[in-house]
């Protein structure tokens, strides 16, 4: 679903920014294929193996929140038919 005020192309660059600028360097190894979700308006993210429950974590606390969906250690979130895609919710 798309969000109210942001376009996913915004969602995207401002979650990745982020990544690279805050969260990256706090990471180790153990985290790499994890999901990230990072709230691109509070920089407040959530990790977890599942994709389900990183999300889910993160909207309970911020339901309207611009979210960007991160796998760690990866360039993009998913990929589909040899194209890398990234997904923000």
């Amino acid at each position: 679903m798309p969000h109210p005020r942001l376009a996913n192309d915004e969602i995207v660059r401002r979650g990745q920014a982020l990544y690279e600028q805050r969260i990256r360097a706090n990471l180790d190894s153990s985290q790499r294929g994890k999901f990230l979700v990072v709230d691109i308006e509070t920089g407040d993210y959530e990790i977890n193996a599942s994709e389900v429950d990183a999300l889910r974590r993160a909207k309970a606390k911020n339901p309207g929140a611009a979210l960007c969906l991160l796998r760690i250690g990866y360039p993009t979130a998913y990929r589909l038919g040899g194209n890398r895609i990234v997904s923000a919710r």
